[in-house]
């Protein structure tokens, strides 16, 4: 998922030539965001770690690529990128990990918590986005940041359901397989499409699975998030409220969405 060209696009003559220093730069940038947005899908954040965190995101973000989040099309085609690339940092639990820190559900009510857990830590970064963002009424300049944010919300609550699609296939039975990459291909896949993970056929890399069409796809997807996320800018805290019901409301979708397929698959698989 890394080896993504991250100057594309931006117009700079010989951009695709980095020199090394530039090269290990942008490799510490991304090791950097993707941990953070690792640290981001935690289920247990209190709203004060999940502004730092996010305020964070944004401070790797600006680093990553700033110019591209002020042109829409280069914006989406940019978090697409960073999706793909930070997918692979995106902590799986298995299921003995989930059954020791749920202990005594089970398989639908632990999937119910973890869609429970994702909607309430999605709805957060709603609301720490439109926290945020009530300043930047206040302090008009400062607006020039509002794509930065969009783009670091956007981002975070993708990672937050890639965690709990990951986890709803581990608990009916379906791992994700293959190599980091491929699992996390797979991962982008089914979240661009809200259904379970379809198999990877032995030797297809990330490059064919996340070929162009899906790749398009994958954007059209986050262009919708991106546009919904714009209520983040509402005036004051009405921004975060409405953000952060949307965020909730959409995770709970997806993963129900997910549960019901993979709880047919897993009925079937058993003769049920």
């Amino acid at each position: 998922m890394s080896g993504t060209d991250h100057t594309a696009g931006t117009g700079v003559p010989g951009a695709l030539e980095q020199t090394p220093a530039k090269n290990q730069e942008l490799a510490s940038v991304d090791a950097e965001l993707g941990q953070t947005v690792a640290a981001l899908t935690a289920d247990d954040l209190e709203p004060a770690g999940r502004r730092q965190l996010l305020g964070r995101l944004v401070a790797d973000i600006r680093r990553r690529g700033l110019g591209q989040m002020f042109k829409p099309k280069a914006a989406v085609r940019w978090m697409a990128d960073v999706v793909t690339d930070v997918a692979p940092h995106v902590p799986i639990r298995d299921l003995e990990t989930l059954r020791r820190h749920f202990p005594g559900l089970d398989d639908d009510d632990l999937a119910d918590r973890l869609i429970r857990n994702a909607a309430r830590s999605t709805a957060g970064v709603g609301a720490a986005g439109g926290g945020v963002a009530s300043i930047e009424w206040i302090a008009p300049p400062t607006l020039l940041s509002a794509p930065i944010l969009l783009g670091a919300e956007t981002v975070a609550v993708v990672a937050i359901e890639l965690k709990l699609i990951g986890e709803l296939h581990e608990i009916y039975g379906q791992p994700v397989r293959g190599s980091l990459g491929q699992r996390a291909a797979g991962l982008v896949q089914a979240w661009t499409q809200q259904r379970g993970v379809n198999p990877l056929v032995p030797g297809v890399g990330v490059a064919t699975v996340l070929g162009t069409a899906a790749r398009r796809e994958l954007q059209t997807t986050l262009l919708k998030r991106f546009g919904r996320n714009l209520t983040t800018l509402g005036p004051m805290l009405t921004g975060a409220a409405v953000a952060g019901y949307l965020n909730r409301r959409a995770t709970r979708n997806l993963g129900e969405h997910v549960q019901k397929d993979l709880r047919k698959a897993h009925r079937k698989a058993l003769g049920g």
